[in-house]
């Protein structure tokens, strides 16, 4: 399974609470369920979410845990302050205009002494998908901003979130937007180099070879940047519970 979030580095433990706000076709939510957390995913692209929906919420029964989709904003989450253990925020910040009233909603949600993972992708290869064609950006849905490690990480504080840590993800994965910023991404999966680069990551996919390799190559050129993020405050006696 492919996850952005070191689910190991967030610390998901059995039993504790997680929201994965801008869950899409929930990867981490099936992961975090696999951990024994309970899990939520929210999306406001429900068509996005229904193939997974099923899927989860069935696994979750296998396992004797709740596993569930809801649909949402994550300008405005409908569930009540400091409900969450842990939370994800996966490749949302820079598709919004007011990052920040994200984070303080993410922030609310979150249990004191509770952790976040929020991901967004490097600057490094936002620049270069830009330089090879302007179709990256202009297509509905796309980006609105080119993220720097700080600029998220101040956003954060200024949501009352204390950054602890950093980390890199998908670098097999920059060639890939590379190529289908060249092939211009409206027709992009008419290429054959775009769909036999396509082929070659779905095959990699869980191979240790593939891992080793990417390991090594996000030191150099990452797709994605995590910040692992703290809601200070003494933990509740009832978090997990």
């Amino acid at each position: 399974m492919l996850l952005t979030v070191d689910l190991e580095r967030l610390d998901v433990q059995p039993g504790e609470i997680l929201l994965d706000a801008g869950c899409g076709e929930g990867r981490h939510c099936f992961g975090a369920l696999e951990r024994g957390a309970r899990v939520v995913g929210l999306d406001l692209d429900l068509d996005a979410m229904r193939p997974a929906a099923g899927g989860l919420r069935n696994r979750g029964r296998e396992l004797g845990n709740l596993g569930g989709m809801t649909q949402g904003n994550t300008f405005h989450l409908p569930f009540r302050d400091e409900t969450f253990d842990k939370v994800i925020c996966s490749e949302v910040m820079e598709h919004v205009h007011d990052f920040t009233a994200v984070a303080r909603e993410l922030a609310r949600v979150t249990r004191r002494g509770g952790m976040l993972a929020i991901t967004i992708p490097t600057a490094t290869s936002e620049q270069l998908y830009l330089r090879v064609g302007d179709d990256y950006f202009e297509s509905p849905g796309g980006h609105i901003r080119i993220f720097r490690p700080r600029q998220l990480a101040l956003g954060l504080g200024r949501a009352g979130l204390a950054t602890r840590g950093v980390g890199f993800a998908h670098a097999l994965h920059t060639p890939y937007w590379v190529l289908r910023s060249i092939a211009q991404l409206p027709r992009a999966d008419e290429s054959r180099l775009v769909r036999a680069y396509r082929l070659f990551l779905i095959r990699a996919t869980g191979s240790k070879w593939a891992t080793t390799l990417e390991n090594i190559l996000n030191y150099c050129f990452p797709k994605s940047l995590i910040l692992y993020a703290e809601k200070p405050g003494p933990r509740r006696a009832d978090a997990g519970a």
